[in-house]
């Protein structure tokens, strides 16, 4: 069988797999080991004991279970809400600020969890019902929500930064600092689009009282110290990484030592969290390593097959310049992010595109921030980004997806815009790695 045709059943048994609601990992693992033995014969089973020894027993992906109990621990404590009021205390009573205060603790909040489906629906089960119920308006309140959970994959630490820099053997610091750049811009720019457009229609985010104006002197200190510790926690951890005090893996454990000293402090560690939080790790973490396992058992199948001499063969076919090909890969994985989530696109994508990215004299720590921003993009797209139905879960139930469908375009759009940006001016991305890290 030609890698072509290969290439063309393996896709059509990935839709009819995830059509008949099988486990991803089970699936994408099942896939290659079936289409493998028909075509390979036992040489296939090779696969599973390479795979098992480069995943599950990565010194950088054991970074993922300690970042993921981080940010159960902060957020189940009450400490993302502690975030959440410090930000809208220091903001203050102007037009718009809670929705600001959404965007920036939603996306700690999201860096925290390191996911996309659980940082969005932490988020909003923060800060959804308090923009309600203040009369924001709803389609503002979806937006804000989503763009600020979704872009914790962004700010570090995020999970699918780590799966990146295992998979294609990259530094996980670079990636982090070279993200800082492209998140800032982000944040600034979804923070302009709610302040000009509540400026244009006051409707939308009434000022009305801020709950904070009763508060005593003692009680706003309580609250700008809860939030002003949890954010220099967060600066902590991505600072040991910075200054080489800590890898990555190092600095998750560091994170969490620093959670459970955190919600001691505050009063706020109890038993049942401690409990709940574990129990809520466990699960994320067992999802996510079978799907990285599946995932890279698919992936290692296909690449030991020629697939990547297929695609570098095709681009050359094609005929288009550097950054033509660059520009198809983002397409490419833009509608992959309409049915598979940012575990899958990272995993299958990643060491299929980045050896030929590099090829063609691109960085890879620059492609990979690329591919974080199109992943990011992709699975908050209507109609079928998967995001978009996590946020629906956690919407009362008067929200249509019409609504969440209206909610999320502009703020998609802006980041569609940072993509461009990252890709016509690679210095945005590069700078400031290379700057700290002596090129």
């Amino acid at each position: 069988m030609g890698i072509e045709l290969l290439t063309g059943v393996l896709l059509l048994c990935i839709l009819v797999t995830f059509a008949m609601g099988a486990p991803v990992g089970l699936g994408l693992g099942g896939i290659a080991m079936i289409v493998g033995y028909m075509t390979w014969g036992d040489g296939i089973f090779n696969v599973i004991p390479t795979t098992l020894e480069s995943t599950f027993f990565s010194f950088i992906l054991l970074a993922i279970p300690l970042y993921i109990y981080m940010g159960q621990l902060l957020t189940r404590s009450g400490i993302g809400d502690a975030m959440f009021n410090a930000s809208q205390m220091l903001i203050g009573k102007i037009r718009g600020s809670l929705a600001i205060s959404v965007i920036v603790v939603c996306s700690m909040i999201g860096a925290m969890v390191g996911i996309i489906g659980a940082g969005i629906m932490t988020s909003g089960s923060i800060a959804l019902k308090p923009m309600l119920d203040r009369g924001y308006d709803k389609r503002l309140a979806l937006g804000v929500i989503m763009a600020g959970g979704g872009l914790g994959i962004l700010i570090p630490p995020s999970v699918p930064m780590i799966m990146f820099a295992s998979s294609t053997q990259t530094s996980v610091g670079r990636m982090f600092i070279a993200a800082l750049i492209p998140a800032l811009i982000t944040i600034v720019l979804l923070i302009t689009y709610v302040v000009v457009s509540c400026k244009l229609n006051p409707s939308k985010a009434p000022i009305g009282n801020d709950a904070h104006d009763e508060m005593t002197p003692k009680e706003k200190f309580r609250t700008g110290r809860d939030g002003l510790f949890s954010v220099l926690l967060i600066t902590a951890v991505l600072g040991s990484i910075i200054t080489g005090i800590a890898t990555p893996t190092e600095s998750g454990a560091i994170g969490v030592a620093g959670a459970v000293l955190l919600a001691i402090v505050f009063k706020r560690f109890k038993r049942e969290i401690f409990e709940s939080a574990g129990l809520s790790s466990a699960l994320l973490v067992s999802v996510a390593m079978w799907i990285i396992f599946g995932a890279t058992v698919f992936s290692n199948f296909h690449l030991l097959m020629g697939v990547q001499n297929m695609i570098a063969g095709f681009t050359q076919d094609l005929g288009l310049p550097p950054i033509g090909v660059i520009i198809m890969f983002q397409l490419i994985m833009l509608l992959l992010g309409f049915i598979i989530d940012e575990f899958i696109i990272v995993l299958i994508c990643a060491p299929l595109f980045t050896p030929i990215a590099v090829s063609l004299g691109f960085d890879p720590i620059w492609f990979g921030i690329l591919m974080i921003l199109n992943i990011e993009i992709a699975v908050q797209t209507p109609p079928y980004g998967f995001a978009l139905f996590y946020l629906k879960g956690i919407a009362p139930p008067d929200i249509t997806m019409l609504d969440i469908y209206r909610s999320v375009t502009p703020f998609v759009l802006i980041k569609l815009f940072v993509l461009v940006l990252c890709m016509l001016f690679p210095d945005i991305v590069l700078w400031l790695p290379n700057k700290m890290m002596n090129g």
